[in-house]
């Protein structure tokens, strides 16, 4: 008998040569008809691999990552069955089609033009293989034997793939029904288990990512468990492309991209104001947490990251220049120049914590084809701090840290998830400290009871990291805030502060990031916020509307009061009818319009339209603009009370 070790411990025997699918049915039954593959000592395999050794075995629903790959890859082999079905006389070549983020792909090369119209015979063809409830049976052989398929069957790209292995190389394929595919899974076991799926798009690809390939077809398609969560699913895409901050960007003349600068963005007036009242609020959060601010130069010499070890580790990514025959690097990180600042005084321990806070900008090469909005761009400004504390410090610095954390994201009514990352292969530095360097990030976690998993070999190549995940209104969640702990800089910059004893010592560094990249993070908040502004962020925050030009005296009267107490105030006096006005004001997303005529001007009220809203609210003036300044006191927005 084996003795198969479960994840919670538990060790259950088996007879040798059971396979996983009839072990899950022992463990439980209701559990087997959820399970979508398994994970034996690591590896992730098929519900038909057999057990033939003692081994620990994990279960893989689609709540796992692993689980919901298996379950979208057997999508994508229905799919490419149902074109080699439906086009078999438009000579259908089978390129790659992987399980990926949220769904699924497959490349086709095929002598015909697919439409939107194909994708929706494509998706009916595959309901059928659905239906029919099809085996996926794994078959290894040797390449000699899968090239020697391939050819007959006409395959040309999965043979050159083949041809790409090693001579001794073992081959799986996959088969349901009448269709074989090259693959090494792992798969569910039978097409019957994929039944809530949507084919999405069809776009071009080259094949192997090389522009001097063939341009093949690429059909995009997801797959859930469930109708309903698919269902949910496509209806959060369809809300996540009315708030795309790139359309929105436009409507709102916030921003723009030029083919003059690709990946650098330019802001416009209105964009400018978010993005200055979003470093206000950082500077006030940051002085109450202890912060100074510092400026480093944008440009500094080859020394400098050579030590840092970015020169190195980083240099793919990073523009450069010369001055005076000496090379330069413009920065991609604010960390060396911060090193810098510190080592320019003598420290106590009495200075520590010390933490300095700057708002820099960092530029770094990404690929054209990578570059999407303000979520991936070429140069943007980091809200980087980086905190000088002694080995004592560190865990009560990042439960600081967190609190600032926790405030600054609740401000935006985000949520968050964390992650903790570790050590990467491309690292510096010895196992211990990064050993001591990991367990006191997760001891922080731990002893604040904050849930969070393990990202293996993510970290920065100088130290381990928590990563905040945060969860927009319509619950995608977006990478922002970063805590990294290091203990290699200091020892590159030989900095040094005395202790209690009067010798020298090593500080420890805390790298943080709250919204990561303030373009970034406003691109998240345009989606997050659908472009409708919290009062205190909107670049235009009451819009005054007089009826007629005699009302226009009044209208300019409260639009020079509200301006000089701060507000951000238009008047609309253009001859137009007043609810096209209004309309437009909906449009912009003002929260607040202001309709003014002969009562208003007569009792010195406003009738106050919120964005959003169809009622009206008649107040006084002066209530009004009270209102308004309480919730940019607060950061509430136009709706909240």
């Amino acid at each position: 008998m084996l003795k198969i070790t479960l994840k919670d411990g538990a060790v259950r025997e088996v007879a040798e040569g059971t396979s996983v699918i009839d072990f899950v049915k022992q463990v439980s039954n209701s559990l087997a008809k959820k399970v979508l593959a398994a994970k034996v000592d690591g590896e992730t395999v098929d519900l038909t691999r057999v057990l033939d050794k003692d081994c620990q075995v994990d279960f893989l629903t689609f709540e796992e990552e692993d689980g919901r790959w298996a379950l979208r890859h057997t999508a994508s082999h229905i799919l490419a069955q149902a074109v080699k079905r439906l086009y078999k006389d438009n000579n259908v070549q089978l390129a790659i089609g992987p399980a990926i983020d949220n769904g699924f792909y497959y490349d086709f090369d095929i002598d015909r033009q697919l439409t939107e119209a194909d994708l929706r015979d494509i998706e009916k063809e595959m309901k059928k293989i659905v239906k029919e409830n099809l085996k996926l049976e794994r078959k290894e052989v040797s390449r000699a034997d899968a090239i020697a398929f391939f050819k007959e069957k006409g395959e040309n790209y999965k043979v050159e793939l083949i041809e790409d292995l090693p001579e001794d190389a073992i081959i799986s394929m996959y088969s349901q029904g009448e269709f074989t595919d090259l693959c090494a899974g792992p798969h569910v076991l039978s097409t019957g288990k994929v039944k809530a799926f949507k084919l999405q798009s069809v776009a071009g690809a080259y094949w192997r990512g090389s522009e001097k390939n063939k341009m093949l077809q690429r059909i995009y398609g997801t797959a859930f468990e469930k109708q309903a969560d698919l269902d949910e699913y496509l209806h959060m895409l369809e809300e996540a492309a009315k708030r795309d901050h790139r359309k929105l960007g436009k409507e709102l003349d916030l921003f723009s991209l030029h083919e003059e600068g690709p990946g650098f963005p330019f802001f416009h007036p209105n964009g400018m104001v978010i993005r200055n009242e979003l470093i206000n609020y950082w500077r006030e959060v940051h002085r109450r947490y202890g912060y100074q601010e510092i400026k480093t130069p944008m440009i500094m010499n080859r020394k400098l990251w050579e030590t840092s070890g970015h020169w190195d580790h980083y240099k793919e990514n990073m523009y450069f220049t010369k001055i005076d025959d000496e090379d330069y690097a413009v920065k991609p990180m604010n960390c060396p120049g911060g090193m810098l600042v510190y080592k320019s005084h003598p420290h106590s321990y009495r200075d520590l914590p010390l933490r300095m806070g700057e708002l820099g900008l960092v530029h770094r090469h990404e690929l054209s084809g990578a570059l999407h909005g303000l979520f991936r761009v070429r140069n943007f400004t980091q809200d980087d701090a980086h905190l000088f504390i002694t080995p004592s410090q560190i865990e009560e610095e990042i439960q600081h840290t967190i609190d600032l954390f926790d405030e600054v994201y609740s401000t935006f009514g985000l949520s968050y998830t964390a992650e903790l990352s570790t050590r990467p292969e491309d690292s510096m530095g010895s196992d211990e400290i990064w050993e001591n360097a990991t367990n006191a990030l997760r001891n922080a976690l731990e002893h604040r009871g904050l849930e969070y998993i393990i990202n293996e070999g993510d970290g920065a190549f100088y130290g381990p990291k928590i990563d905040f995940h945060l969860r927009d209104s319509i619950g995608r969640t977006w990478q922002c805030g970063t805590i990294q702990l290091d203990m290699l800089m200091p020892e590159k910059f030989d900095l040094t502060y005395v202790g209690e004893d009067g010798e020298k010592h090593r500080p420890v560094m805390l790298h943080r990031v709250v919204y990561g990249s303030i373009e970034r993070f406003i691109g998240i908040l345009i989606e997050n916020y659908a472009g409708a502004f919290p009062v205190w962020l909107a670049p235009v925050q009451v819009k005054i509307l007089p009826i007629t030009d005699k009302h226009a005296d009044y209208a300019y009267e409260l639009k020079k009061k509200m301006f000089d107490l701060g507000l951000r105030v238009e008047v609309d006096d253009r001859n137009e009818k007043t609810g096209y006005k209004i309309r437009e004001a909906q449009v912009k997303k003002i929260p607040y319009a202001l309709v003014v005529g002969d009562q208003e001007v007569e009792n010195g009220t406003v009738t106050v339209r919120r964005y959003g809203e169809k009622e009206t609210q008649s107040m006084a003036a002066e209530d009004f603009i009270k209102l308004v300044q309480e919730k940019i006191a607060s950061k509430k927005s136009a709706s909240e009370e």
